[in-house]
């Protein structure tokens, strides 16, 4: 029950601070950039909390959990981004005077066309995120409490789409800003009360991996989605009604929403497509991805996309349109690559305590949900409690604050550069999309969220990333050049995408490109982009336009936030 209460009360905060935008909602620009009056400290705060996402929050440790060490080259990624970002992107796309990526591309390049093909990125680039947040926000709420799944996504849904309609960008900055200091602090905190209370043992233990192979006690695993076990052996197990069942040898199909007891000392079954926590190459420093091998590649592939991808965020990119000038958008970007390596020191700890404290949920398919987890395994008063209410408001603060941004630059896209329309128009598109998010997110429980995250910034580095610094720093890209390279970029990427869910299955190096398809997909939309382009001509106007986005601008006025 307090975890209830507290959640509730941080998205009443969450709606009143969307109420803070009302009064100064007058425009488009204000309702999308906030009228560009945002200081860098304040952005980058709010680029934090929009960027530590629930993959961020939870899913670097549940990957960690179930992948190993080597899932600690994802936040190496995110960060490794803002790098690349604040060198080649954040001060031009600010000079460019856009408000959107697509309107970027128009702007750029002089072409409706583009603008409406890079508006439909957008809103692929959108759901592929915004679903794992709705998702994750279900699947939370349903282990701290006895509510379903569909409570908390239909919850998180509301209270994201009611603060946004209400504030625009304004609301979402306070928001993303606010938001970004209790994600920090609640997750600092528990994790330090953990490592100081497990004792030593466990942190040896956590530091020195033994594989996960027999009970160590009675443990009660809740299947909150389908999973295939492998047996090595007959395993009585029992359901919480003390009914007795014999699973295995081999392999064996547990629905969702079961929940089985195994006894202490029995063997561990495996998991199809996954290693064994603490197993041989658990503990290697490299990605391997479902146990297809080929750690290096499958790391290889992982980087590319989530250091390109973060060049092509579209809410991440918008952001960016809230600066003053160039300057600002420039130190934004510096700010925030300090703001998450701060944050990006701790994953690890919950990943690694998890292995040794509530390795089961391996074989459950939720390792989302190790972080709010872990309190209530070694501490069962008061105090294990409250550090499990922090952890849900950070995780609640998390899709909170990432999902606003989502669905803005999702809404943006429909009422701003598809179907162009007033203030009006983008709220009620507002409320729209919500509901069609929620829709999507409804059956998505047995998705990982970190794959889904992980798609979304494949997209982003096959299609924005190659269009934008090429469009920034190449003055011979042409319009069919980008608009090719763009289409070749997202039809392959989907492509491989449709393969890893409907296809059939794969091992070894083929199945890390098709489901990491970054390593030739960017390639590909580059290649295409720039022999298109050479065949043509750029245009007389478009060495003008690169000035534009390269010589600074006069100073503007005190911006928000100073």
């Amino acid at each position: 029950m307090a975890t209830l209460v507290a959640v509730a009360t941080v998205m009443v905060v969450t709606l009143l601070i969307g109420l803070h935008g009302v009064a100064a909602m007058r425009t488009t620009s204000d309702f999308l950039v906030a009228s560009r009056r945002v200081s860098p400290l304040l952005n980058s705060a709010a680029v934090s909390g929009e960027y530590l996402s629930a993959a961020s929050f939870l899913g670097v440790a549940g990957l960690v959990v179930r992948d190993g060490v080597g899932a600690l080259w994802y936040p190496v990624g995110f960060t490794a981004g803002y790098i690349a970002m604040l060198i080649l992107v954040a001060a031009p796309m600010r000079r460019s005077g856009a408000l959107t990526v697509p309107d970027f591309a128009e702007a750029r390049l002089a072409s409706p066309g583009l603008r409406r093909l890079s508006a439909v990125v957008v809103l692929v680039i959108g759901a592929l995120y915004l679903v794992p947040q709705l998702r994750t926000a279900g699947l939370v709420l349903s282990v701290v409490s006895d509510l379903p799944y569909w409570v908390g996504v239909v919850i998180a849904g509301v209270v994201v789409s009611a603060t946004l309609a209400l504030g625009g960008m304004r609301a979402a900055t306070y928001v993303q800003a606010f938001q970004f200091l209790v994600k920090l602090l609640l997750f600092i905190v528990p994790a330090l009360w953990l490592l100081v209370i497990v004792g030593p043992h466990v942190r040896h233990e956590a530091v020195h991996p033994v594989e996960f192979t027999h009970f160590p006690k009675d443990t009660a695993v809740e299947f909150q989605v389908d999973a295939t076990l492998t047996f090595p052996e007959p395993v009585t197990v029992r359901t919480p009604d003390g009914t007795e069942t014999v699973l295995g040898p081999g392999e064996v199909r547990v629905d969702a929403n079961q929940t089985l007891v195994f006894p202490k000392d029995t063997p561990v079954p495996t998991v199809n497509g996954g290693g064994i926590p603490g197993g041989e190459q658990w503990h290697r420093p490299l990605l391997n991805l479902s146990d297809y091998g080929h750690p290096l590649l499958a790391t290889l592939a992982v980087l590319t996309a989530t250091a390109l991808g973060t060049m092509g965020l579209p809410h991440v990119l918008m952001r960016f349109h809230t600066s003053p000038d160039g300057r600002s958008a420039r130190r934004t970007a510096a700010f925030t690559v300090a703001l998450l390596g701060i944050f990006y020191l701790f994953p690890g700890i919950y990943g690694a305590l998890g292995r040794v404290l509530v390795p089961e949920l391996y074989l459950s398919g939720v390792t989302d949900t190790v972080v709010v987890a872990l309190p209530s395994r070694v501490s069962d008063d008061w105090v294990g409690t409250l550090m499990t209410t922090l952890l849900s408001v950070g995780a609640f603060a998390a899709f909170l604050a990432t999902s606003v941004g989502l669905l803005l630059v999702i809404s943006g896209a429909i009422s701003y550069d598809l179907l162009p329309g007033g203030l009006r128009r983008l709220r009620i598109t507002v409320l729209l999309a919500a509901a069609v998010m929620v829709l999507l997110a409804l059956p998505a429980a047995p998705l990982a969220a970190g794959m889904l995250v992980t798609w979304g910034f494949t997209v982003a580095a096959s299609t924005f990333c190659p269009l934008l610094v090429l469009g920034i720093w190449w003055p011979r890209l042409t319009k069919a050049g980008a608009v090719s390279g763009v289409l070749v970029g997202l039809f392959s990427t989907l492509g491989a995408i449709a393969v890893a869910l409907f296809g059939p299955p794969l091992a070894g190096w083929q199945a890390i490109l098709i489901t990491q398809p970054a390593p030739w997909t960017v390639p590909l939309a580059f290649a295409t982009m720039v022999v298109v382009s050479l065949r043509g001509q750029a245009p007389p106007w478009s060495r003008t336009a690169m000035l534009r986005l390269h010589l600074d601008e006069p100073p503007r006025d005190t911006p928000l936030g100073r």
